[in-house]
């Protein structure tokens, strides 16, 4: 009777939240079950916390020990200032999520199994769907550290004919390589264990190309990392490089903005439009701290009087200073990138005029009317004609187009005129600036397909707003193909199919400064960074039988705790662990994941 109990009070709470939840939406809070066990369903966009040692795409079910909060009732309006202020203090103040006893996991697990058993008629469980799998975090305080228990349903159409289940131990941190298993043992124990006679082995790891240096005297550390993931069959021993006859992925995920950046000129520049775009949107513009000795009325001032000097039309000045600064700026990088991120050869006067007032001139907003106000009565008395680009749609451009006739409208600079046409000027800019950019770096090679994208980035028929959004994708691709192109010594053929992904990308979705773009390379191209260096990870999966009766051991080491929540043998040792990354004393986690069938007959 207790045990019935127990097996419906489990069922309707799963069936209940099949039935809640349906399939697309997750429930925001865990549900509790009996009094120390909180349960939710992980899924969607949500990183799940077990996928380094499950495959699976399904949503999950994770358990865990309850946090007993005293306050219920003002828990719903502090949780979001909870999330503000958790992401403020540093992670080791926040306590992880807390883990179950292995015997309480253990004890969940054979609930969980019964209630998909359909051949328990005598329980009363009513015909339920296939429920997602589920995962128990455990504290590890049995012999074998056991630091999460996991069952998957097997399934033969929309019955489940079985269950899967999982043990993952977990031991380390160590740098004592004698506490590595050898692989001779994994595979003997996995034969013996599971009755087979043939086992095959495949490898993976993973090798981090850059860190993003830690900003100086904090903890945080920027979201950059470029790491490769590498794949092969056949494992000859433990830790073994990979054979160049792998699979390997190169996963990018760069947060522009970085001051080393050959194109952080660019950046400030952005960051400039954004500031204008945001006073559009709210108001209030945040100018910047004049930072040049020259203020931009007396810049605009004196390129206007050279105009006047020389009223041939189509004559363009570029000034000669501005461009020699930026190649000197960038001249501790790869020659190539040099020559591309100089100032473009073919500036109009609208652009020359964004030059003079950009971030390090324009002080106020009083100055950007003083400025216009002088462009404006020079074009009025015909005292210019400037020359500009065709095709030129900005305000400013328009009356300038007016001012070759004689007959101009009149301006009033007042409110957000001012900032509006000051932000045109600067967009039209730095959409030709990203463009001469990408050609240059793509015309290396003999194909220009890839620009196919700049009716998307460079659109002019959507508003100004989602203009500026776009482009920012520009740039945050550009940031990408310059790191690989610098770090890696990308050739074209390898920068023209990355360009290919962050734009199919960037077409579909906004702008992500932290998505993980994923690029199929040959593993000789980053040979050179994997040989001599340590893995983050190295795994090897050693597996018999096919189809749903294969069965798997995984062993691997890792040089970052494989869980969040604390177990008994880790507390207290999550030190430094990659003490300065040199090899002797780099120390490991080491995790192995075993599985075992339970079938319905």
């Amino acid at each position: 009777g207790m045990l019935r109990g127990k097996v419906l009070d489990l069922n309707v709470f799963f069936s209940f939240r099949i039935r809640e939840e349906g399939k697309d939406s997750l429930p925001e809070l865990p549900y509790l079950y009996e009094t120390d066990i909180e349960i939710s369903l992980v899924g969607g966009s949500c990183k799940s916390p077990v996928e380094r040692f499950w495959n699976g795409s399904s949503a999950v079910y994770i358990v865990q020990k309850a946090t007993h909060k005293e306050e219920s009732d003002s828990m719903e309006e502090s949780r979001a200032d909870d999330a503000v202020y958790a992401s403020e203090i540093l992670k080791k103040e926040t306590p992880g999520p807390l883990a179950l006893s292995v015997g309480r996991a253990k004890q969940l697990i054979s609930l969980y199994t019964m209630v998909q058993n359909p051949n328990m008629t005598g329980l009363g469980i009513s015909d339920l769907a296939v429920l997602p799998p589920l995962w128990v975090r455990c504290d590890g305080s049995d012999p074998q550290h056991i630091c999460w228990m996991g069952a998957e349903p097997l399934k033969a159409g929309n019955k489940a004919t079985g269950v899967n289940i999982y043990m993952v131990s977990c031991d380390g941190p160590t740098a004592d390589k004698t506490r590595f298993a050898s692989l001779e043992e994994l595979k003997m124990d996995h034969k013996i264990r599971h009755h087979s006679s043939v086992v095959t082995t495949k490898g993976f790891a993973q090798y981090e190309l850059i860190a993003a240096a830690a900003i100086e005297d904090t903890m945080v550390e920027s979201g950059s990392n470029i790491y490769v993931d590498i794949t092969w069959n056949g494992v000859d021993k433990i830790l073994e490089t990979p054979p160049l006859i792998s699979a390997a992925t190169l996963n990018i995920a760069l947060e522009p903005g970085d001051p080393r950046s050959p194109v952080f000129p660019l950046y400030r520049e952005l960051q400039f439009l954004l500031a204008l775009a945001e006073g559009l949107k709210t108001g209030v513009t945040e100018w910047p701290e004049p930072s040049g000795s020259e203020s931009a009325l007396k810049l605009v001032q004196e390129f206007l009087t050279d105009l006047k000097k020389k009223l041939d039309g189509d004559c363009i000045f570029g000034n000669k200073n501005e461009t020699e600064k930026i190649q000197c700026d960038t001249a501790a990088v790869d020659s190539c990138i040099k020559s591309i991120f100089g100032e473009r050869g073919d500036l109009d006067f609208t652009e020359q005029l964004w030059c003079k007032m950009k971030s390090e001139c324009v002080s106020s907003y009083q100055e950007l009317v003083d400025c216009f106000t002088l462009v404006i009565k020079s074009l009025e008395l015909g005292e210019i004609q400037p020359w500009i680009h065709q095709g030129s749609s900005s305000f400013l451009s328009q009356l300038i187009q007016q001012s070759y006739h004689g007959k101009m409208d009149k301006v009033s600079l007042s409110d957000i005129t001012p900032i509006q046409m000051l932000l045109e000027i600067g967009l039209e800019k730095m959409k030709k600036d990203y463009v001469s950019f990408f050609i240059a770096m793509e015309s290396s090679g003999k194909s220009r397909s890839s620009f196919l994208f700049q009716d998307y980035f460079i659109s002019t028929s959507v508003d100004l707003q989602e203009q500026i959004h776009r482009v920012q994708k520009l740039h945050h691709m550009l940031e990408i193909l310059v790191s690989c192109t610098g770090l890696l010594q990308f050739r074209h053929e390898n920068l023209f199919p990355l360009t290919q992904i962050c734009m199919k990308y960037y077409k579909e979705n906004p702008l992500n400064e932290k998505h993980v773009f994923q690029l199929p390379i040959r593993p000789a191209l980053v040979k050179k960074f994997y040989q001599n260096d340590n893995p983050e990870i190295w795994k090897v999966e050693i597996s018999s039988g096919h189809g749903q009766k294969e069965l798997k051991t995984t062993w691997q080491v890792s040089t970052n705790a494989p869980v969040e929540h604390g177990t008994a043998n880790s507390s207290g040792l999550l030190c430094d662990s990659t003490v300065n990354g040199s090899s002797e004393e780099r120390l490991y986690f080491i995790t192995m994941t075993q599985c075992s069938q339970v079938h319905f007959t």
